[in-house]
């Protein structure tokens, strides 16, 4: 028979491993009398593990749910998961990246050195937001409550931020909204809340580091069938500008264009661009984009001759960069293109 000690750290970890366990099966697993599986049950309720007595024909064991978290078993590839899973965590945004860091600590701490080696093979390194996208980071509570409301199938009541710069003055944005949570989604390194917008009768995306949840949440509701049924391809439209139901996967300002650059180099940064080859240093590309402004400015990033296939709002729209670059090339005091 194992010491006392192994033993317990075998119950444990069969425990964990099913919800039940007939008292039977349990003592022939670890080859022990049902006397001694009673015995151990009551020494891991007195570490504080939550077993529960079921009753039954043959009677059994559950690990149950407790009020403190008690210390876990994981085998060899559950521990790896779990530590490649608390590394990603410390670049997601959710205002738990210094709890995630120190249970990456103590989790590898306790690891053996094989799997110790493993994970240090993976170092994901949480790179800085920009200044261009400032004071994205979400309050994990928030994240939980919009998490809570969405699997709870509860409607929704929060105040909504107005972005900077928009008009704090318009009655409209002091209202609360009041909204069927879907989804809550990432998108570009921020959270956002996909819900159904009971005063604007539509879809909408909300920013999850704006909202400021209201309690209590409202009455149940009936889950709508989201445009398209695919929850990435509505949200990857809205921000295409589109209505998200996936009908059509193309950006509202569409247009065709003819590079002096081999379609090779051209295809490493069109995102998701259409590149034809023309031949070995000339091809066409089909872009989109949210406005036709900023079209050509993805376009002009390409150093090379660009010909305008069509249409003739994206050849207006390189007129006009054109004359705020000369603009801002003259200078405060050079002479504006007119």
């Amino acid at each position: 028979m194992p010491k006392t000690s192994a033993r317990l750290l075998s119950l444990l970890s069969l425990l964990q491993a099913r919800r039940d366990w007939p008292g039977a099966l349990l003592a022939e697993r670890l080859d022990i009398s049902p006397r001694t599986v009673r015995r151990d049950v009551d020494r891991l309720r007195e570490l504080g593990y939550p077993i529960v007595a079921f009753k039954g024909p043959e009677g059994g064991y559950r690990l149950d749910a407790g009020t403190d978290l008690p210390p876990l078993l994981f085998d060899d590839e559950q521990a790896v998961a779990l530590a490649v899973a608390l590394q990603i965590a410390t670049t997601t945004g959710a205002g738990i990246e210094e709890a995630a860091a120190r249970a990456l600590t103590t989790v590898r701490q306790v690891m053996p050195g094989r799997l110790r080696r493993r994970i240090d093979m993976l170092q994901v390194t949480a790179v800085g937001r920009s200044a261009a996208r400032p004071g994205s980071q979400v309050d994990s509570g928030v994240l939980m409550a919009l998490g809570a409301a969405v699997h709870a199938r509860e409607v929704l009541r929060f105040d909504y931020a107005s972005p900077p710069g928009a008009g704090d003055d318009d009655p409209a944005m002091r209202a609360p909204r009041r909204t069927q949570p879907h989804h809550l989604v990432t998108w570009g390194g921020r959270w956002y809340l996909v819900a159904w917008d009971l005063d604007r009768e539509d879809w909408r995306t909300f920013r999850a580091d704006r909202i400021n949840p209201r309690v209590p949440t409202g009455p149940r509701f009936t889950p709508r069938e989201l445009p398209g049924g695919d929850v990435a391809a509505f949200v990857a439209g809205r921000f295409r500008g589109s209505d998200g139901s996936g009908s059509s996967g193309d950006w509202p300002c569409l247009g065709e264009v003819i590079l002096d650059l081999p379609a090779a180099e051209v295809s490493r940064y069109s995102r998701d661009g259409v590149v034809e080859e023309l031949g070995p240093d000339r091809c066409r590309l089909v872009l989109g984009s949210w406005s036709w402004a900023g079209l050509a400015a993805d376009i002009g990033r390409f150093d090379a001759d660009i010909e305008v296939v069509g249409p003739a709002e994206l050849r207006d729209a390189f007129a006009q960069l054109a004359r705020r670059y000369a603009n801002a090339a003259a200078g405060p005091l050079g002479q504006k293109c007119q």
